[in-house]
């Protein structure tokens, strides 16, 4: 009678725990929603549906600023960055995909509250560099775009959001048409990469006869993010069509790595010199055809080995700007 008993509190007491920890995981559920929910994300979607467009520049997604900086829907979004509470994003997903978001919107703002400029670097000056003034707002904390992309983002551990952040330049990796979400995020990213990777003059080339891979300048300036994939060639490595994976795991150790040309001009839409898509007809529509993202006009990741090289790179000039897979 006595080891029943005993049983018997020993059930009770595991139901208890067991109520208390989904309770407890229940709170945090709804801590975390309730903190994200003072953001609009589905503004956000709107004014990247209706103020970018997918293009075939350099740029691979331009920005209307012109139409931006009068824009009540993005000064009702920079009020909603304000009221919410990051501290109370717990998952590494939402943390992910919310400072991601919250830096491109920075980004856009803050060109344009300044708009028209020529490039976003025009924005700062020599003794405070755009990157280190106040961009915005967030949760009542002012944020630079240094402060989202050094401290918060970068120690997340995560080599794709440097294919995803976009300082408002061409050759940066194409602003991704539909905000990053937590449950779509790896499909999200992996695709942003890929497409950003495929383009000829932004991304990565390989030169087969010279042995030489041409790379963003991106893998040069932030070597240590990509060191846990196996440095810059091991990560791209995962990008590339079959063929080029092959050639790339048979030659790595022969071949040599120049830095493309970064070019730091606005992805301003009144800077187009290639025709644009219509808008994306819902969020997300225009770029995964891996899952239905956002840009799905730009070139499908591998597709444009028969593309010729643009120029030679330096860091002078901007951040991302190959040319294609050659010959």
């Amino acid at each position: 009678m006595e080891e029943s008993s005993w049983a018997g509190g020993e059930k009770l007491l595991r139901m208890i725990r067991l109520l208390a920890a989904a309770s407890l995981a229940l709170c945090v559920f709804l801590g975390t929603s309730d903190a994200v929910s003072a953001y609009d994300v589905d503004l956000w979607a709107k004014i990247l549906e209706e103020h970018t467009r997918t293009v075939g520049d350099i740029a691979g997604t331009r920005v209307d600023y012109a139409a931006l900086r009068d824009s009540a829907d993005l000064r009702a979004l920079m009020v909603s960055l304000d009221q919410i509470d990051p501290e109370q994003i717990r998952s590494r997903e939402e943390k992910l995909a919310f400072w991601i978001n919250a830096y491109n919107i920075l980004a856009i703002d803050l060109v344009a509250r300044h708009y028209p400029v020529d490039g976003i670097k025009e924005i700062g000056s020599w003794l405070r560099p755009v990157w280190k003034i106040e961009a915005g707002r967030i949760g009542g904390q002012s944020y630079s775009l240094d402060a989202i992309e050094h401290q918060i983002l970068r120690p997340l551990g995560d080599p794709r959001i440097h294919g995803a952040v976009v300082c408002a330049s061409a050759s940066c990796p194409p602003l991704r048409r539909e905000p990053y979400r937590r449950e779509r995020l790896d499909v999200q990213l992996d695709d942003n990469v890929g497409h950003w990777l495929a383009d000829p003059r932004k991304g990565l080339r390989i030169d087969h006869e010279q042995k030489r891979v041409y790379l963003s300048s991106i893998f040069r300036w932030f070597a240590a993010d990509f060191e846990s994939t196996g440095g810059a060639l091991g990560f791209v490595a995962e990008y590339l069509p079959e063929t080029e994976r092959q050639w790339l795991e048979r030659y790595r150790a022969q071949a040599e790595i120049s830095w493309l040309d970064y070019d730091w001009s606005l992805n301003d839409l009144e800077r187009i010199d290639a025709p644009t898509s219509a808008p994306a007809s819902s969020p997300g529509r225009s770029r995964t055809s891996r899952e239905a993202a956002s840009a799905s006009d730009l070139p499908r990741p591998g597709a444009c080995r028969a593309s010729r090289e643009t120029r030679p790179c330096t860091r002078s000039s901007a951040r991302r700007s190959p040319a294609c897979l050659g010959s």
